[in-house]
């Protein structure tokens, strides 16, 4: 099965070694995905809801590079520093995914890489071809 390797231009990926995504037949995972700008600086600072707006919109971006599209994500997983957050960032979910409506986890952890990140979301999806 051949592999597609997604990048993002994330400033972690080489130095870390991941993938924004990675395709294997008919499976695309989008790994943990922060706010962060094309300036590489965070989008939103105290805003979880621009956070989770723009790590969509880079979760989106990834999908479309690598075949796909929102509307073939079976989930998403969602981690707050502040799980009072999780309204707010629930409904810009049900902006991207209210018709599609995939399984879905939202969990608290103590933080994350960088301070000013409110929000990381990973999601994997399923396409009906496994050519990439």
């Amino acid at each position: 099965m051949t592999r597609k390797l997604v990048s993002s231009g994330s400033p972690y990926e080489l130095s870390v070694g991941f993938s924004r995504a990675v395709r294997v037949g008919s499976l695309i995972s989008v790994s943990g995905t922060a706010p962060i700008g094309p300036d590489r600086k965070t989008v939103g600072p105290g805003d979880p809801s621009a956070q989770s707006r723009r790590c969509f919109e880079i979760i989106r971006d990834a999908l479309e590079e690598a075949g796909s599209s929102l509307s073939d994500v079976v989930r998403t997983r969602i981690f707050l520093t502040n799980i009072a957050d999780w309204e707010k960032v629930a409904a810009v979910h049900g902006e991207f995914f209210g018709d599609i409506r995939p399984a879905s986890t939202i969990v608290q952890v103590a933080r994350l890489i960088e301070p000013d990140w409110l929000v990381e979301i990973e999601a994997d999806a399923v396409v009906d071809s496994d050519v990439a």
